[in-house]
C-alpha cells in the first residue's frame, strides 16, 4: 500500500495564501507589484515565495527582469486555480445558506415542462436571482422523482398523477397538457391537412416513449379505444433531441406533449397532424420537497406556478401523504 500520508506531506503546511501569493505574483511579475497588490513588503512576500518553494522542494519561479514560473508553479497555480475557485464557490453558498437561499438550483424536467414553462420560469428567475446557476436534468418522470427523494434534485416539473400524490412532495399543477401526433420534413404526411384517424396510422414508423412513461400510457389507451391492441414503434426514446433529429431526416411519426408540439410547430421543425380524437396528457406540475426551507426553492416555485398560469398571487400548497 502506497504510504499516502508521505505524498502529502508537502501540502500539509501549504496554505491558501501561498496559492494566492503565487497567483498574485505570476500575474504581476515582480516582488515589489506583487507585495503592493496584496499590501505586503517586498520583503514578507519573498518570505511567502520562499516558505512555499520549501515546502514544495523545488524551486516555482525563475528570477530575472520578470518573475515566470518554472514547470512545477505551473503545476502548482493549476492547484490554486482549483482550490481557490472551490473556495469562492463555497464562501458563497454559506453566505446563501445563511439567508435560506441556494447558489445554485437542480431542476429535473420532462419534456411537457422544457418547451415553455421551464425557460420562462428559469429567465423570470434569474431577474430575481441573477448569481444563482441552475442545473436541468430531463428524464422520465419516474427517474426525477427518484432523484428529488436522494436529494439530488431541488424541483420536478412532471406529470401530476398518482405517482406524485404518492411521493411525499408537495406539488403545484401548472397546466393541463395533451399528447399531440407529429412528421417531420422527412415524412410523405409533412404539412398534410387532411384529418387522419388513429388506426390508420398503425403501419406508420413510430418514435414513442418507453414503456412505463405518461405518455407511452395515455397512447396505448388511445390506440386500444380505437380498435388498434398492439402497437410495433420503430423506435423508443425519451429524449426530445432525438426525436427531432429523427422527425427530420427520416419517414417517422411520434407523439409529443402538446406544449412542445406548439414550441416546435411554431419554429417549423414538426407539423401536427389532426386525428380524429383527442390524447390527453394530463397535469402537469412542479414537485418540491420542504424537509428544509430554501428561499431559492420557494421563489423558483412562485415564479413557475405563475409561468404556468396561475397568476392568483399566491402559492397554495398541497401537501401529499
Amino acid at each position: 500500500m502506497r504510504d499516502l500520508y508521505g505524498e502529502f506531506a508537502w501540502a500539509r503546511k501549504l496554505k491558501v495564501r501561498h496559492l494566492e501569493s503565487l497567483l498574485v505574483l505570476d500575474e504581476a511579475g515582480t516582488l515589489t507589484e506583487a507585495a503592493a497588490r496584496l499590501h505586503l513588503t517586498q520583503s514578507a512576500m519573498s518570505h511567502w515565495l520562499a516558505e512555499m518553494e520549501s515546502l514544495v522542494g523545488t524551486p516555482l519561479m525563475m528570477r530575472g527582469r520578470r518573475l515566470e514560473l518554472t514547470p512545477a508553479g505551473q503545476l502548482i497555480k493549476q492547484l490554486a486555480i482549483r482550490v481557490l475557485g472551490d473556495v469562492s464557490r463555497v464562501g458563497k453558498a454559506l453566505d446563501a445558506v445563511a439567508q435560506g437561499k441556494a447558489s445554485r438550483l437542480h431542476v429535473g424536467s420532462v419534456w411537457a415542462g422544457v418547451a415553455g414553462v421551464l425557460p420562462a420560469s428559469i429567465s423570470q428567475f434569474h431577474i430575481m436571482h441573477p448569481s444563482v446557476a441552475i442545473t436541468v436534468t430531463e428524464g422520465t418522470f419516474s427517474s426525477l422523482l427518484e432523484r428529488l427523494a436522494r436529494k439530488e434534485l431541488d424541483v420536478v416539473i412532471g406529470t401530476i398523477d398518482a405517482r406524485a400524490y404518492d411521493s411525499g412532495f408537495h406539488h403545484e399543477i401548472l397546466f393541463e397538457d395533451g399528447i399531440c401526433v407529429v412528421v417531420g420534413q422527412g415524412s410523405p404526411l409533412w404539412q398534410d391537412p387532411s384529418e387522419h384517424k388513429l388506426s390508420a396510422l398503425i403501419h406508420e414508423n413510430w418514435i414513442v416513449p418507453q414503456h412505463g412513461t405518461s405518455m407511452r400510457s395515455q397512447l396505448d389507451s388511445a390506440l386500444v379505444d380505437a380498435g388498434v391492441p398492439w402497437l410495433q414503434p420503430k423506435v423508443e426514446t425519451s429524449a426530445i433531441t432525438t426525436l427531432l433529429a429523427l422527425l427530420h431526416c427520416g419517414n417517422y411519426i411520434g407523439i409529443c406533449s402538446e406544449e412542445m408540439t406548439r414550441y416546435q410547430v411554431a419554429r417549423g421543425t414538426v407539423h401536427r397532424l389532426s386525428i380524429d380524437r383527442v390524447l390527453k396528457f394530463g397535469a402537469v406540475g412542479i414537485l418540491w420537497s420542504t424537509d428544509v426551507f430554501s428561499e431559492t426553492v420557494d421563489d423558483f416555485v412562485k415564479i413557475a406556478k405563475e409561468v404556468g398560469g396561475k397568476t392568483n398571487g399566491s402559492l397554495s400548497v398541497h401537501p401529499v401523504a
